[in-house]
């Protein structure tokens, strides 16, 4: 039984090919390099997001797709390549018979209105024009949305996960993605914004997918998939290191001139968090302790 799973080279993706392979599936992968030769149960295919050339190849004897692969925060344009990439892979897979397809989502597609704490699940879905709603989390919302609007009466079926900031043991020094926030918390900062992190393992993420792809009931369903909430000042007391909470304003004022400290504002001081009794009571899925990740996080970086 073969199972593709998109964008081989990130940080979810490694870890899901793993549990897949170590599960006794088959597992082809797509990348928008060159094809190493893997022997074996794991196959590379090039294929890139934005081109349809490849997938059909790509998608040839697979009953499920996870669509893992996105464009990271930090692109210049991230709507479109998320919302079109989303929708050429469905289109793909629908045509080629495929099963079901998992789409990885984001929790930033299920954020709460400006001011919200408490607890929030599934049933959210963000307001594109709330305030604070940068293109990272657009771009996510509308990926997902527009693959919700596509697989509408298509035999394949899909299911959608949305995991929070997804941290754990690396595999490689490429591709991160939020481990270096992990990074940059171990290399001694001066002091950590007051922003809250919905965590979750990167080895869990990879099982809630899989567990999504074959479940019955989990057709057609969105699947939070975060353990715990943390301030980062207590992630970095968990990693020994410098715990001072900035001031919001000095965040703020640092903004202006810090281009990558812009995305930071609208989530100072938010306290929201996210249940995951779904994915638990449906797929019987159980998260790590958020601290155990960070922990193990860290230590895979040193």
């Amino acid at each position: 039984m073969t199972v593709l799973v998109t964008g081989g080279t990130g940080f979810v993706a490694g870890w899901t090919i793993a549990a897949l392979l170590e599960r006794g599936y088959d597992v082809r992968t797509t990348t928008r390099g060159r094809r190493p030769a893997v022997p074996g149960r794991y196959e590379v295919v090039k294929a890139d997001l934005m081109s349809d050339e490849g997938w059909a190849e790509a998608m040839k004897g697979v009953r499920y797709v996870l669509h893992v692969a996105s464009p990271m925060s930090g692109s210049t344009d991230l709507i479109g390549p998320a919302r079109d990439g989303t929708l050429r892979v469905l289109r793909f897979a629908v045509e080629a018979g495929v099963e079901r397809v998992v789409m990885t989502s984001s929790c930033a597609a299920a954020t709460p209105p400006e001011g919200s704490t408490g607890s929030f699940d599934e049933t959210v879905w963000t307001d594109p024009s709330g305030v604070g709603i940068d293109e990272y989390r657009r771009s996510k919302l509308l990926a997902e949305q527009a693959a919700w609007e596509f697989m509408r009466d298509k035999d394949t079926s899909l299911v959608t996960v949305l995991p929070g900031a997804v941290f754990g043991p690396v595999q490689s020094r490429d591709n991160w993605g939020s481990v270096r926030v992990i990074e940059r918390i171990m290399g001694g900062m001066p002091g950590v914004p007051r922003i809250g992190l919905n965590i979750v393992d990167v080895r869990d993420v990879a099982d809630l997918h899989i567990r999504a792809m074959t479940a019955p009931d989990a057709a057609g369903e969105r699947f939070i998939a975060v353990s715990e909430f943390m301030w980062m000042a207590d992630v970095a007391r968990s990693l020994d290191a410098p715990s001072r909470e900035l001031p919001n304003f000095v965040v703020r004022a640092a903004s202006l001139v810090a281009k990558d400290m812009r995305p930071l504002v609208p989530m100072l001081g938010r306290s929201y968090s996210y249940s995951h009794d779904k994915a638990s009571s449906m797929l019987g899925w159980a998260p790590r302790p958020a601290r155990d990740t960070v922990v193990e996080c860290a230590a895979s970086l040193r």
